[in-house]
């Protein structure tokens, strides 16, 4: 082969195969202390999940609220306070699209004072459902999750000092396009059909509470990684408070007592884990 054709061939492949390689970026995660996580997608969006971001854990917290200049989907589980959390003040700052439950939406704008004209039926679906956002480049799919789910009103809404009815709690199964699958358990419990998550979508990521009291605690979330089956476990909605007892600790021990091959990370409040 000649020179010439080489670098015709060379320039040809290159023009083949470089998207792809370009799309092929790491996905980042973020942990802001309780349930709260941003999502980097390999291409820059941003995701936020549960932003209860200047919890009492992240002593950071409004400045990393000030730093968030751009988001574009926030997800929320259920409505209570500490998952809830600054969505609507970080909402109206980016005009962030809401993604959650019906009735959970609508809650949220209808009490808490998130925009209105910033979700519609593009953003939210029911347990079971799957929506796709950001033009494919995420797919969010609504899961069971075993608690509550109310909401406290904002001030200077007629409902204030109340607290509202905010739908079913659930948890969030969020797959990134050229990136991993992440699974938010929520609030919850350990519950059989958990082990129904891995036959519709291998889980990469679980983030899975392990705090007791309101939820699982250590020896039921490592039987709950059992059933999901994720490569990792990172746990989550621990120490927020001293009636929060579990342990990253305990977990880890729990999990081998399972024996489950699932790789246990301890994240640190404002660390980022790049996939």
């Amino acid at each position: 082969m000649s020179k010439g054709i080489f670098k015709i061939v060379l320039a040809l492949l290159v023009a083949l195969f470089l998207p792809v390689f370009a799309l092929a970026g790491e996905t980042e995660l973020t942990w802001y202390g309780h349930s709260a996580f941003k999502i980097v997608t390999p291409s820059g969006k941003v995701l936020l999940i549960d932003p209860w971001i200047d919890n009492p854990l992240n002593k950071n917290g409004k400045e990393d609220i000030a730093k968030l200049e751009r988001v574009d989907l926030i997800l929320v589980t259920h409505g209570h306070s500490d998952h809830v959390g600054n969505a609507a003040e970080i909402g109206k700052k980016t005009g962030a699209k809401l993604v959650g439950t019906f009735d959970l939406v609508k809650a949220m704008v209808m009490y808490g004072g998130y925009p209105k004209e910033q979700f519609g039926f593009d953003t939210i679906g029911s347990v079971g459902g799957e929506i796709s956002m950001l033009a494919g480049e995420v797919k969010i799919t609504f899961t069971n999750a075993l608690h509550g789910s109310s909401i406290d009103a904002a001030e200077g809404t007629q409902y204030a000092g109340l607290q509202q009815y905010a739908g079913s709690a659930g948890g969030l199964l969020v797959k990134v396009k050229n990136g991993p699958t992440f699974y938010h358990t929520g609030d919850t419990d350990v519950f059989s059909d958990m082990a129904l998550i891995s036959q519709f979508s291998k889980v990469d990521v679980m983030l899975a509470c392990i705090g007791d009291r309101f939820t699982m605690g250590p020896e039921r979330a490592a039987l709950a990684v059992k059933l999901v089956k994720p490569d990792t476990a990172i746990p989550m909605h621990y120490a927020t408070f001293p009636v929060l007892t579990g342990t990253p600790e305990a977990f880890g021990k729990a999990l081998k007592k399972q024996r489950v091959k699932t790789k246990m990370r301890e994240m640190r409040v404002g660390e980022t884990l790049k996939f």
